[in-house]
């Protein structure tokens, strides 16, 4: 055992592992979730693991039982009816909450639990329906229920004022500082009295206030004496339309997996959950613990089959149940599923719900106070925590940890970075607002002008535009289950430490040991060193398909001549590349210039494909998205289409590109200019027409490579294909490409985008005809070559063709392997000429 954990036992050991239970922590991963081998994972909030004992019983009782439709009288159905009966008094032994008092009602989820309360709460114009500004957008959507009916809503700070006098929970007093009212418009409301759509005054309002246990974005715990204030009104002064009856809902879904709130001690109205936030399976089955009073007043409109005790077909005539369960569940209940809750409940009851929420908080906390604890070099935080302090007993927050980092210079790493190095070490977290907006706004502070201006300027939940006017747009949240340990929290802290925080620059490394803080070389005496000569060129006709290797090749306004003209389209309209379909890297491409066709060939293909160059398929043309940009495309008939649908074992079309539109943007004179594109056309390539690597960069990385193994295991080795280039060049220094502004190769003139950002599809290869992932090369390259959130690696360059100004007359060049490649690093050290290049310098 390392002194680490032996000061972490020291201080938590009587909370972690589970001390009291059958089997300890490590036995219990070792046992049961031998699949996390080399693995972290580390997004319980979002769906917690379930155990292989736990689906091994699942299995053992579906192939022993017969379960039929508990709609039925048959044996098989009963069996059903007693197995359903006997999940619903577990649900509701697990809230400590009396059958007497509650009922539960199975839902698909959580959320289709809240849309129930929701659809069927009697609202009136004189309701009002009131939640914290911490809450799910499942929370927030039964605004919309409310506002329909002309009721009124408004969001919530809910602070908890602590009374050193009082002794227990019980006696807590709240403030709750109200948002504005939101009301639809008067016109709206007319229109749907007048079609009789509004609920009429009551006299005797019903109000709804809704919170969570526990906050999935902050991982804040409320405290469950709100239930109690909120009911006997105690909360705010309120007009007189609004002093009616409030009911209260309780959004458990995060919560509950730790600690599910006891309706005996605090007796809410409603409450929800999602069984797979518990115990990881079943997904889509959730509850509503419905207290029998409130359930009494929900009206729900629709019936459906099971809900109705007769009903006739041809008349307005429908009699629905008396039961709860019944009226309120719509047809056949998830019966199956409903039958494995028992083998889930198994495992959470053998260590405890207690010891559970003590054992992740645990880890929680000790992971919260390192984080507080990392610094800079210069001395400056790393971490950002959003609603935590190291002050805060470790019991009163969730297991969730949501944090920003801060570079030395107080810029943020986006979180998308923080997700794509996390997911190369294996580690897996989430990334974004959660789907709660609210706390997302709260916490990171973003103001409704900032929210409004991101999305202006295109941004919606799940993109990659994490910051914008150099704030963060959401934040990164990891988050303990009941299996997770030590072990864990210690990597998650050793990734932050090796791929975040700044150390004193040394003198070790040659090239570039950080692109955020190190400025790249621009020194012309490097150009003497050698003489720098094309080496190899690629085409790849296909996108994502291989390429093939020529001595020579015509250029267009497109770059090279028929390089990523064509792609596979799926059904749906998504554009399929290695990253979604690795079968794409087996098929072999050609093109013959003088036989003026493409030629295709796949292991899963007996015959070969031949594509003629000259191809009329005008008639066929339409227009597609192929990430953002537009572009006119002609697709082929179902030959061809049926070749590429068995070479990639899924429905496909294949499309050529017939016209895309200019892209254009001005390109500043800074090193970190971020444009892609100035007055040229583009074929299906991501960024730039072209991509150039050099031999001497790629060797670099491969010493790199192997210096990383240094535990005697052979790493993978990587040649220059495995990144996709169209130019190899040798001769000069390692990374010395970073500097080009342009260069020319023959009488061809070039101009550098930048740098290439990398994805994982280069951790992809080929070996005895199986596509292997792994971490590297990306790994490595993270470790010395990120810039601002990209992982930079090779160059994209734009091919000049001089038309600018001309006549439609084009000159073909080639381009020859051999041809010494000239490359000019500063803009005002050169002057470009369509047609030539004029430099100072020589």
């Amino acid at each position: 055992m390392g002194q680490s954990k032996a000061e972490f036992l020291e201080q938590f050991g009587g909370d972690y592992g589970y001390p009291d239970a059958p089997r300890g922590i490590d036995d219990l991963r070792a046992a049961e979730f031998k699949r996390l081998e080399g693995m972290v994972y580390l997004d319980h909030a979002g769906a917690t693991l379930y155990s292989e004992a736990q689906m091994t019983d699942v299995a053992r009782d579906l192939m022993s039982n017969v379960y039929g439709n508990p709609h039925s009288q048959n044996d098989p159905s009963m069996a059903t009816s007693d197995i359903v009966t006997s999940a619903r008094h577990q649900v509701l032994k697990y809230f400590n909450a009396s059958p007497k008092d509650y009922k539960c009602i199975f839902t698909s989820g959580a959320t289709a639990a809240l849309k129930l309360v929701g659809e069927c709460f009697p609202w009136s114009r004189d309701s009002c329906y009131m939640y914290t500004m911490e809450n799910h957008n499942s929370v927030l959507g039964i605004r919309e229920y409310a506002l329909s009916k002309g009721a009124t809503a408004s969001a919530v700070d809910v602070q908890e004022v602590i009374d050193p006098s009082k002794s227990h929970e019980s006696d807590s007093m709240f403030k709750v500082s109200k948002h504005l009212n939101q009301r639809r418009g008067d016109d709206v409301l007319l229109h749907k009295y007048q079609n009789g759509s509004l609920a009429p005054i009551s006299g005797n309002s019903l109000n709804l206030f809704a919170f969570p246990s526990e906050c999935n974005f902050s991982g804040h715990k409320f405290n469950l004496s709100l239930v109690k204030f909120i009911k006997e009104g105690k909360f705010m002064d309120l007009p007189s339309q609004q002093q009616g009856q409030w009911m209260v809902l309780i959004d458990a879904a995060k919560g509950c997996t730790t600690e599910p709130p006891n309706l005996t001690l605090y007796s809410a109205d409603f409450v929800v959950c999602s069984f797979y936030k518990i115990f990881g399976y079943p997904t889509g089955l959730g509850a509503l613990i419905v207290k029998n009073e409130a359930a009494s007043l929900l009206n729900k409109t629709y019936f459906s089959g099971g809900t109705v005790a007769a009903s006739i077909a041809d008349i307005d005539f429908v009699q629905k149940r008396k039961s709860i369960e019944q009226a309120l569940e719509d047809g056949t209940i998830s019966f199956l599923s409903i039958s494995s809750l028992r083998h889930g409940f198994k495992i959470i009851n053998m260590l405890t719900i207690s010891a559970i929420a003590r054992h992740t908080a645990s880890l929680a906390t000790y992971v919260r106070n390192k984080m507080l604890e990392l610094k800079h070099s210069n001395g400056k935080n790393v971490c950002m925590i959003y609603g935590q302090t190291s002050k805060v007993n470790h019991l009163k927050m969730g297991p969730t940890i949501t944090f920003n980092l801060k570079r030395e210079d107080d810029t943020w790493f986006g979180y998308r970075e923080v997700e794509k190095l996390a997911s190369l070490s294996r580690i897996h977290l989430r990334t974004g607002c959660f789907c709660n907006p609210g706390a997302c706004a709260k916490y990171v502070g973003l103001s409704h002008s900032d929210l409004v201006s991101n999305f202006e300027a295109g941004h919606v939940c799940w993109d990659g535009n994490d910051v914008i006017n150099g704030k963060p747009t959401g934040a990164v949240r990891i988050s303990f289950g009941y299996m997770s340990t030590y072990e864990d929290a210690e990597e998650f802290l050793k990734f932050l430490r090796s791929s975040f925080v700044s150390k004193p620059v040394g003198l070790n490394n040659e090239y570039m040991v950080n692109m955020d803080t190190l400025n790249l070389v621009d020194d012309w005496s490097q150009q003497a060193l050698s003489v720098i000569r094309l080496k190899s060129i690629t085409i790849y006709p296909v996108k994502s398909c291989q390429g093939f290797s020529v001595q020579s090749w015509p250029l267009t306004t497109g770059g090279l001549k028929y390089d990523r003209e064509w792609l596979l389209q799926g059904l749906g309209g998504e554009i399929l590349t290695q990253k979604k379909v690795p079968e794409l890297s087996s098929i072999c491409t050609l093109i013959d210039l003088e036989l003026e066709k493409l030629f295709l060939e796949s292991p899963k293909c007996k015959d070969k494909l031949q594509i003629s160059l000259l191809d009329n398929l005008a008639h066929l043309s339409e227009e597609v998205d192929v990430y953002g940009q537009r572009y006119e495309v002609q697709s082929y008939g179902d030959k061809v289409n049926s070749w590429f649908s068995v070479a990639i074992g899924r429905p496909c079309t294949f499309m050529r590109c017939s016209s895309s539109k200019y892209r254009s943007c001005t390109i500043n004179g800074g090193r970190d200019r971020l444009c892609r594109d100035t007055r040229s056309k583009l074929s299906f390539v991501n960024e730039g027409q072209l991509l150039l690597v050099s031999e001497e960069s790629i060797s670099d990385l491969n010493s790199r490579l192997s210096s990383s193994h240094g535990n005697g295991k052979q790493g993978v080795l990587v040649d220059a294909m495995r990144f996709r280039p169209n130019i190899v060049v040798s001769g000069s220094t390692p990374y010395n490409e970073d500097n080009w502004k342009r260069l020319r190769i023959g009488e061809a003139y070039f101009t550098s985008m930048g740098g290439c950002n990398r994805c994982q599809m280069i951790n992809q290869y080929q070996s005895s005809g199986q596509v292997i992932k792994s971490k590297e090369p990306l790994a490595t390259l993270a470790s010395y070559r990120r810039k601002k959130g990209k992982i930079l690696f090779g160059v994209l360059l734009n091919y000049e063709d001089g038309m600018e100004g001309e006549d439609d007359a084009v000159v073909e060049r080639w381009i020859k392997v051999g041809q010494e490649v000239h490359t000019y690093l500063n803009d005002d050290l050169c002057t470009y000429i369509p047609g030539s290049f004029t430099c100072t310098r020589g």
